[in-house]
């Protein structure tokens, strides 16, 4: 049984996730290490799989710190010097849930993924009863919440004139992002910022569509823009006054060329993934900096890989893939969080309107060719030799999925989701919508050709 996708172990509590395995994974997770903290979101199997999670790492002998209901974020805060394990199915639907293990501040990479799937399937057990751990409690969030304005804070403007709705679809940023921009100094609106894990305002993932009251919301009042949330608080959609979303690739331009310009190595890097915008690549360029690739659900991978093949120049200074991002300066993991108190403090020093006004807003499109998860493997291998046929003129990498590139520097990319049940499909062209129509017919014939 592969457990591990681009972003933990995740899928449906009556069948998948179940407590049985929170158990298995827990007791798999304990021999890593003797100290854990763990968290969960506010979802209804969330506090039963966290007793499971918690009754498995504490029957190998580790000492379990429980943190409650709290975002992604602060557990990964928390687990800085330690390990750490978070339930959540993050933006998923509530009938979801997932696992998700740190170590000092940073998701497991795929070796570690790999070794706590050997010990689930090898069965492995408790320790001998004399040996067992035990549990305390602790409060991380107003630690975390300092620590994050703290931060924010110190790059200096101050947003006492901006106005910034928050929705927090009953998530766990409601006890995190209204609060962090408050003690900056912001006006905060914060809709739906009631933590329930039945999500009965809107799909826990934040998409222009799910977003589509607190648009409204926001046009209507005098919000200078607004930040809309997943379920466990590590992504983030940016809205501006005007009620429209901000593509998530021009709020990766904006961050990326920010922490370019602020950093002191004459090398900086930003690392991101296949699937995002060219312009990240320029504004990076523009600010003295390079841009380094690694597929989707690796950030962290991919610091470190550039970290280790860097000279002594060389500073990651920032990571991202849509809609989530690593500030490096801050911590090692994603953090929806951070991300809002960041942008707002940037647009305290320079209007959102201004900073967007500095990018290439090159037409992109994302569509998804439902796929079931066992044809995937099948589809992939037709479609790295049917869709380069279909397009001779572009260049091809096989690196992260399937992705060409046109001589005009628009491209696409065909991958499979780790997550759902769908082939994506990326693309950026001045003629996107021809473009991607063209690939679509490639991967729904290579689909079918599966059947």
């Amino acid at each position: 049984m592969e457990l591990f996708g681009t972003a933990g172990i995740r899928g449906d509590v009556g069948d998948r996730v179940t407590p049985e395995l929170a158990l298995q994974v827990g007791q798999a997770a304990g021999r890593d290490g003797e100290a854990f903290v763990l968290g969960y979101d506010g979802r209804v199997s969330s506090p039963a799989l966290a007793d499971a999670v918690a009754a498995g790492l504490e029957s190998t002998g580790t000492r379990v710190t429980r943190l409650g209901a709290v975002p992604t974020p602060a557990l990964a805060f928390a687990s800085c010097g330690r390990r750490g394990v978070m339930v959540t199915a993050s933006h998923n639907p509530p009938t979801d849930n997932g696992l998700k293990l740190f170590v000092d501040g940073q998701e497991y990479d795929g070796e570690a993924e790999g070794r706590i799937e050997q010990r689930v399937a090898d069965a492995v057990g408790p320790a001998a009863w004399y040996d067992w751990g035990d549990t305390t409690t602790a409060d991380v969030l107003p630690e975390y919440r300092a620590a994050v304005a703290d931060y924010a804070a110190s790059f200096g403007a101050t947003p006492t004139d901006l106005t910034v709705a928050v929705d927090c679809g009953n998530g766990m940023s409601g006890v995190a992002t209204p609060q962090v921009l408050r003690a900056l100094g912001a006006d905060v609106v914060a809709t739906e910022a009631n933590v329930d894990g039945h999500f009965p305002a809107r799909e826990s993932k934040p998409t222009p569509e799910t977003l589509a009251n607190f648009r409204s919301f926001v046009t209507a009042t005098d919000a200078d823009f607004g930040f809309g949330h997943d379920g466990d608080a590590d992504r983030i959609v940016l809205v501006n006054g005007d009620g429209d979303v901000v593509h998530e690739d021009t709020v990766v331009a904006m961050l990326a060329a920010h922490y370019t310009r602020a950093a002191d190595s004459s090398d900086p890097v930003v690392v991101t993934t296949p699937n995002a915008s060219g312009r990240i690549d320029e504004r990076v360029a523009a600010a003295g900096g390079r841009v380094e690739r690694v597929h989707l659900g690796a950030l962290h991978e991919g610091v470190a890989r550039e970290r280790a093949a860097g000279g002594p120049e060389t500073e990651v200074v920032f990571a991202a893939e849509p809609w989530k991002h690593i500030h490096l300066p801050f911590g090692g993991w994603i953090d929806g969080v951070a991300s809002a108190a960041v942008l707002t403090q940037l647009f305290a020093s320079e209007p959102l309107a201004d900073r967007r006004g500095e990018i290439s807003e090159r037409p992109y499109r994302k569509v998804s060719v439902e796929c079931p998860d066992e044809r995937k493997p099948a589809v992939m291998e037709t479609v790295g030799e049917t869709l380069p046929d279909a397009f001779p003129a572009a260049s091809v990498s096989t690196e992260y999925g399937v992705r060409l590139t046109f001589p005009d520097d628009s491209w696409t990319l065909v991958r499979p989701s780790g997550t759902e049940p769908y082939v994506r499909i990326y693309a950026e062209s001045d003629d996107v919508d021809s473009l991607v129509d063209s690939v679509r017919e490639v991967v729904e014939s290579a689909v079918a050709a599966t059947e």
